[in-house]
């Protein structure tokens, strides 16, 4: 129930993933009702074991009448939930097929457990959680009460106006009226008299206003302060990580409602102080205060508030990317069309097609000046936009969508030696536009984060090390563009972060501890758990080989990865560990440690010699794996015996799922009929390799493909003989087997060679 219960408890983005999650497989409704009942079951084991499935199917329907009972008991038929609907749904849908609630199940919790654990990853990186909220709600109200004080200022001066009105009435008519009543003598000193108090009260008047407005710059400064020096290099953080890969919060929504309140606000303070000037400047006015200095102060205050806002309201929304590369943005290659969408912050109806940006490579960038062989490039073509209303939710943005890039030669001028790869020199594009609005005048700028230019697609892996490195080093606004000159090391805890979000951005599913764990005992080698860039990406470049498993995982491997049917990251002795105690069939999938372009392999235990041995398959790669898919190779692999007899090993994955529940729906063309086309019986490949029992494992050798399917189901007596041979053959016919001695220390054996057939 503490699962369910987290999970109400997120946002509704994560809501909704739950709901899809549930959608046409499964009732949220009887997940939320039985949720105690369901979260206590062990459907993992179900989804296994008939017996168990329906043991746990029952206990459903028994906890599902109990309900009802109590539910009858209080009388609270009409309120309550439908219980004798659910119960109906279970029987109708798995009465007689238990095993498909329980895959179902097992299936819904351990994606709602990865739900939940992209959420407190996203907290830990600083998405929403309750102190963010916390923070965010004191925003809204401390903006509440500016745009409150405005609405009184802006009372006050529709005062001072009706007084100023009044006064100069009086000072114009009401002489004349007076002569009449009191007489010629009297009435001068009368009507002087009305007007000095009046003018009295409106300077009273001026002075409250003025100190209300006080009282809104000293509640907006620090307000201003938050929103440019934390909100929006927090926000900048955020983005920084989610472009290579965290599960950060980027949303704008937040930081331009409070850009835009406050602009608002601070716009309209500007527009009182030109109103209280203007009074103090109409002819007949006399004002013996201090005001005017004042208004002076109050309205440089203003101005530096509003300045500093708008300065910062101009971000790239959108990082630099490639329409090839769309996990992998701020890599961009010469000739090839990137975009990049910029927003301005302060959204008010004033500013619409105010803005005209221009986008300039490396501007104010040192490097083009000072280092040597540091490469220069430019835009293809010279782009300038306005910001516009243009988008559904009325944002003030504009995007570059058909930008390129080109070098230019020959400028090789400068004092310093660059010895950095192109893959480690760093560039940054800035957007620059000249605000001009009431009498203020500023250049605005917004930079994108630094940005890699290769000129092959082939070192695009290399390319997105560099990004991944920088991004993880350089925080906030800081730009470092020399850091590969001497890049500092990363601790383990930095880059097994962002090696899992790269696994979950291209298959959904993020690293376990123990993977972690086989990572870092394969990267690390420090005393202080850090790892050096050299180590990482240049000299033995451990980064090429989990880029290689990154894209085999992409482009073969999603559902698999996914779903968890790839135990992935395990060495050949810890799989050796865990097989060696389970029953003979148990295998698992795991990545080659050899293979530097990715591969995967599975590796199975046999018992059948009286001791456990762990034989592994020659790794599967892309160009096989383009072929046919991982699942149909598990399904019709097979070992070969005596007489050509054919049987597949692989019975369990691991820890004991049986292979058809973990891949049935993975098999293509399992129940298609053989049938005769031009006269000629259809051909199915097949791998397969000489039965290693006993050990070491199957050698291979090439076998023409035959026009007829491999028999690979064996009469009882003819099974049980492959998989126990050597309970049925005497000690002499041993010695036609190699002898698996050698490897007696760790009972492994990774030398297998397939054949197909």
């Amino acid at each position: 129930m503490a699962q369910w219960q987290d999970l109400l408890r997120l946002d509704a983005a994560l809501q909704a993933r739950v709901s899809q999650l549930y959608e046409g497989r499964f009732p949220r409704e009887i997940r939320h009702y039985l949720c105690v009942l369901i979260e206590s079951l062990d459907w993992d084991l179900a989804a296994g074991d008939e017996n168990a499935a329906s043991t746990c199917f029952h206990a459903l329907l028994e906890d599902l009448q109990g309900q009802w009972i109590r539910s009858v008991q209080e009388n609270i038929l009409l309120q309550g939930p439908d219980y004798p609907g659910m119960k109906d749904y279970l029987l109708k849908n798995f009465e007689y097929k238990p095993l498909n609630l329980a895959v179902i199940l097992s299936e819904c919790l351990k994606e709602e457990r990865k739900i939940k654990a992209s959420a407190s990853a996203a907290q830990a990186c600083g998405s929403p959680d309750i102190d963010r909220k916390w923070k965010w709600k004191d925003m809204d109200n401390k903006i509440n009460e500016l745009k409150r004080l405005i609405m009184e200022v802006k009372k006050e001066m529709k005062s001072l106006e009706i007084l100023n009105d009044n006064l100069d009435f009086i000072q114009k008519t009401w002489q004349n009226k007076v002569e009449q009543d009191i007489g010629l003598a009297r009435s001068h000193a009368v009507v002087e008299e009305e007007c000095c108090k009046r003018t009295n009260f409106i300077t009273e008047t001026k002075q409250v206003a003025l100190q209300e407005i006080g009282n809104i710059l000293n509640l907006a400064q620090p307000i201003v302060a938050t929103l440019t020096e934390v909100e929006l290099s927090e926000w900048r953080l955020r983005q920084q990580l989610a472009c290579i890969g965290s599960p950060a919060d980027t949303c704008l929504d937040h930081l331009q409602k409070w850009f835009t309140a406050v602009a608002e606000v601070l716009l309209g303070v500007r527009e009182q102080l030109q109103k209280l000037k203007e009074q103090n400047n109409t002819p007949g006015s006399t004002d013996a205060s201090n005001l005017p200095g004042l208004m002076a102060i109050i309205e440089n205050q203003t101005l530096s508030l509003f300045t500093q806002l708008l300065a910062n309201a101009l971000v790239v929304e959108k990082q630099p990317i490639m329409l090839r590369l769309p996990q992998r943005p701020l890599i961009l290659k010469t000739g090839v069309r990137f975009s990049v969408r910029v927003r301005f912050l302060a959204n008010l109806p004033e500013f619409k097609c105010l803005l005209k940006v221009k986008p300039v490579f490396d501007k104010d960038v040192e490097e083009v000046k000072t280092v040597k062989w540091f490469r220069h490039f430019d835009f293809n073509s010279d782009e300038c936009k306005v910001l516009d209303v243009d988008s559904p939710n009325g944002d003030l943005v504009t995007e570059f969508s058909h930008m390129s890039l080109k070098e230019i030669k020959g400028r090789t001028k400068g004092s310093i030696e660059s010895r950095l790869a192109v893959t480690e020199e760093l560039h940054i594009i800035k957007f620059v536009t000249e605000f001009r609005h009431v009498g203020l005048e500023l250049n605005i700028e917004a930079s994108t984060l630094p940005v890699v230019v290769i000129s092959a697609t082939t070192q695009v892996s290399s390319a997105w090390a560099s990004i991944m490195w920088n991004n993880m080093l350089s925080t906030g606004d800081s730009r470092n563009l020399q850091l590969f000159v001497d890049p500092p090391p990363l601790t383990w805890e930095q880059l097994s972060q962002v090696l899992s979000w790269q696994f979950v951005c291209t298959g959904k599913r993020e690293l376990d501890e123990n993977q972690l764990s086989m990572l870092r005992d394969k990267i690390v080698d420090d005393p202080d758990d850090l790892v050096h860039w050299s180590k990482f990406s240049k000299n033995e470049n451990a980064w090429l080989w989990i880029d290689g498993i990154l894209d085999l995982i992409k482009k073969h491997l999603v559902d698999l990865w996914q779903d968890g049917s790839i135990m992935g990251f395990i060495s050949r002795e810890r799989t050796a560990e865990l097989l060696k105690e389970k029953r003979t069939g148990t295998f698992l999938l795991r990545f080659s440690e050899s293979r530097t372009n990715g591969a995967i392999s599975f590796s199975w235990v046999d018992n059948s010699n009286g001791a456990p041995f762990v034989h592994s398959i020659d790794p599967y790669t892309k160009d096989e794996l383009e072929k046919r898919s991982l699942p149909d190779y598990i399904n019709t692999y097979s070992l070969r015996g005596r007489k050509s007899r054919h049987t597949n090993p692989l019975l369990y994955l691991y820890p004991d799922i049986p292979k058809d529940t973990a891949f049935r729906h993975y098999f293509t063309n399992t129940a298609e009929k053989i049938r005769a086309r031009d006269g000629y019986v259809p051909r199915k490949r097949v791998d397969f390799s000489d039965n290693p029992t006993p050990p070491p494992s199957p050698p291979r050798e090439p076998i023409t493909d035959m026009d007829m399917d491999v028999e690979t189901k064996l009469e009882s007596h003819e099974l049980i003989q492959e998989l126990f041979a050597d309970s049925f053959i005497f000690p002499e016919h041993y010695g036609s087997w190699t002898s698996y001695e050698k490897t007696a220390s760790t009972p492994t054996s990774f030398v297998d060679t397939r054949c197909s057939v």
